[in-house]
């Protein structure tokens, strides 16, 4: 498999998630061939919204992740409230309904964790705003196999504290601007 192929692109977000994601997914053009997976901390009390207030802005096909569902390109997967997102190496996701990870069920952390173990150096993972540290360790993971680490620069972050922590404790990670994120993201589609 070439190394500059990537598999998958994970995004975890908290406190300020909606106005950060509409600068980043909207970006992305319809024939994108790159599967996204999101989790923002939601309550478990809330319906989830966020698939289909993403897909009125989106020209990629935007979903809530499924249990057993093929991770397909060009779409776009949010982690349903409620349950972990995870990557299975068959490239389907997986629901779990474990302890939450750090006060969080969806857990970033899981989800990046399970992506590294399944994408390896394939994988790109992006931390944006966020009120607590969950998503450092899942970005260190996602660096640890050879992976891309972006966070949000959390100067501009609406919620410092998460993308603080991911760049603390990652290194390897580089602190971008929602934009530049963004135009990264969409050059890997290009490339």
């Amino acid at each position: 498999m070439s190394r500059d192929r990537v598999d998958a692109i994970v995004i975890g977000a908290s406190a300020g998630a909606i106005q950060a994601l509409s600068r980043i997914l909207p970006a992305l053009p319809a024939d994108f061939p790159i599967p996204v997976l999101v989790v923002v901390h939601v309550p478990a009390d809330r319906s989830d919204l966020l698939a289909p207030l993403f897909q009125a802005k989106c020209r990629v096909v935007v979903k809530e992740a499924e249990d057993k569902e093929p991770i397909l390109p060009g779409f776009v997967y949010f982690g349903p409230s409620d349950y972990h997102l995870l990557v299975e190496p068959d490239c389907t996701v997986s629901l779990s309904a474990d302890e939450p990870v750090l006060c969080s069920r969806p857990s970033i952390d899981v989800l990046f964790e399970s992506a590294a173990d399944a994408c390896g150096a394939r994988l790109v993972g992006v931390i944006l705003t966020g009120a607590n540290e969950d998503g450092a360790a899942g970005l260190k993971a996602v660096a640890a196999v050879g992976g891309v680490a972006l966070v949000e620069d959390p100067a501009t972050a609406f919620a410092p504290a998460m993308p603080s922590a991911a760049l603390e404790l990652c290194a390897e990670a580089q602190s971008m601007s929602l934009d530049a994120i963004a135009a990264y993201l969409v050059g890997l589609g290009a490339s």
